[in-house]
């Protein structure tokens, strides 16, 4: 984890309050400890671009938060929400309100000024990717749907955000991965395959929670009912499905050299880091 985490947490929290957050969301946040996910995600970083990068990683959880705040989801609301990040990240400007917009544009701005427009694309894709599994898991929820295993693990790897954390590799470790590199089908698979694992472990971890708010959008829930089994035995098969998905990553891992292998490090962190923040994180107790 990086050195610097413990200050930027600090950081965090007089730049949430400085951007008008009330202050019971701002402890709230503190409490998290999302300066630390950051930290363990991308332990090489600059005291600066971790700065930048744990508010990123601070507006997707605010984000995610007031998608859920309802106890009803409202579709129309999140699309708007979407829709506006994406064109403040697309063009420098957005219709996003209050604080979300005003920490959106300030935690953007450095990476827009520095980063080619190449990156700028693949971690915009990224976003929407993940923002429009959004949208669907709302809809979902608000029309009493319930995807199955199949579907859920598609719409699971982008509601995760992780292919927006590995976007940030280039970023917060001052490196650029090809085009050539970041498209190569081996990379892409290991990069899925990172994705399921944090995935995976969120939703055994999250389960009790899920189970009374999330709709059947959990791993374990969907394997429930499609195969008709207790939650306890669709708890084991999921712990079992990660076990052996687990094991076979190192067998996936492309031997590619260069840029490649810093990136594929940050898949690894990922997992890791993912692992453990969420077993110190007040978020998830």
């Amino acid at each position: 984890m990086s050195v610097y985490a413990d200050e930027v947490q600090d950081w965090v929290g007089e730049w949430t309050r400085r951007h008008g957050l009330p202050a019971e969301l701002a402890d709230r946040l503190a409490e998290g400890g999302i300066a630390r996910y950051a930290g363990r995600l991308y332990p090489d970083a600059t005291p600066d671009d971790l700065k930048i990068v744990a508010a990123l990683f601070t507006w997707f959880f605010l984000a995610d938060d007031e998608c859920d705040r309802a106890s009803v989801p409202e579709p129309d609301r999140v699309r708007a929400l979407v829709n506006g990040a994406l064109d403040l990240l697309e063009t420098g400007s957005g219709a996003v309100d209050g604080p979300l917009g005003s920490m959106l544009a300030d935690a953007w701005q450095e990476p827009r000024r520095r980063m080619p427009a190449r990156w700028r694309a693949r971690f915009v894709s990224a976003v929407e990717h993940h923002l429009r599994g959004v949208v669907v898991e709302a809809r979902n929820k608000a029309s009493g749907y319930r995807p199955g295993i199949a579907e859920y693990i598609r719409l699971r790897r982008a509601t995760s955000a992780a292919y927006v954390a590995h976007a940030l590799v280039d970023f917060a470790a001052g490196v650029s991965v090809p085009e050539g590199v970041w498209r190569h089908p081996a990379v892409r698979a290991y990069s899925a395959v990172g994705n399921d694992l944090l995935s995976w472990f969120n939703d055994l971890l999250s389960l009790d929670r899920d189970a009374a708010t999330s709709g059947g959008h959990n791993l374990v829930l969907a394997v429930a009912t499609e195969a008709g089994v207790p939650l306890e035995v669709a708890a084991e098969r999921v712990r079992d499905l990660w076990q052996e998905t687990m094991s076979r990553l190192p067998g996936l891992r492309p031997a590619l050299g260069g840029p490649a292998d810093r990136y594929i490090d940050g898949v690894d962190w990922a997992i890791r880091g993912t692992i453990d923040w969420s077993l110190e994180s007040a978020r998830y107790r």
